[in-house]
């Protein structure tokens, strides 16, 4: 089954087409660019050099959060309009788990991070072992200080990914002798993830149509937060 996945839920965006755990063709681009500008020309990008059009095309994933809610709308977007052409099979995953994926061939601890602003990560830990991916906790937004508390309890090395790994990592290695951060390759948000993440969701045909596709937020945008803490404090 050839499954197309975007990832758009930081500044980073790919496209991946996979097919039985086999990467067809992928794209990266990592630039001060809006999604909307260059999403689409990526998917046709990506299927032109695998020789593939959009009707070869059997399903649909993306990340679906948490992440810059502009990003996550505008791929599960694109993803809806896709799909509901033919009435394909669509999934949104974790952005977090999706990450895990990426070192699914490593036996390690995997921590995935995203800023969150606000001295907050969005994030998540997985336990990957011959080839399983098992999740350590949900995805949450955390603060520095407890998840440095949370991974100087565990006793494996940990690998930090995501658009926040630097931040992260950068400000813990003093007090944290068990971390190490991502080779480059494998850092930040990808499509591929998403994909090999898809497949055994597709496998069990745990999937929704287009308009059933909807984004996970963990937290409100910054927008409603304040208009929220406003009201309080007027009431």
């Amino acid at each position: 089954m050839k499954i197309l996945s975007v990832e758009c839920s930081a500044s980073p965006a790919s496209v991946a087409v996979i097919e039985n755990g086999k990467i067809i063709a992928n794209s990266f681009v990592n630039v001060k660019l809006t999604h909307s500008e260059t999403l689409m020309p990526m998917i046709d990008a990506t299927l032109k050099s695998a020789k593939l059009s959009i009707k070869d095309i059997e399903g649909f994933s993306v990340a679906a959060g948490p992440g810059s809610f502009t990003g996550i709308r505008i791929g599960i977007s694109v993803v809806k309009g896709l799909a509901a052409a033919d009435n394909l099979p669509c999934l949104g995953v974790s952005t977090l788990e999706a990450m895990a994926y990426m070192f699914s061939e490593e036996n390690i601890t995997v921590c995935a991070v995203m800023d969150a602003r606000c001295n907050q990560f969005y994030n998540a830990l997985f336990k990957i072992k011959n080839g399983k991916v098992s999740r350590l906790c949900d995805d949450r937004a955390i603060s520095f200080d407890e998840l440095k508390t949370e991974i100087k309890n565990i006793s494996d090395n940990v690998v930090i990914c995501g658009d926040g790994a630097d931040i992260f990592y950068n400000n813990a290695k003093e007090d944290l002798c068990n971390i190490k951060l991502a080779s480059e390759n494998l850092k930040y948000q990808s499509a591929v993830g998403v994909g090999i993440m898809s497949e055994k969701y597709f496998s069990d045909k745990n999937t929704v149509l287009s308009n059933e596709l909807l984004p996970v937020y963990l937290r409100l945008p910054q927008a409603e937060r304040e208009l929220k803490n406003k009201k309080s404090k007027e009431g």
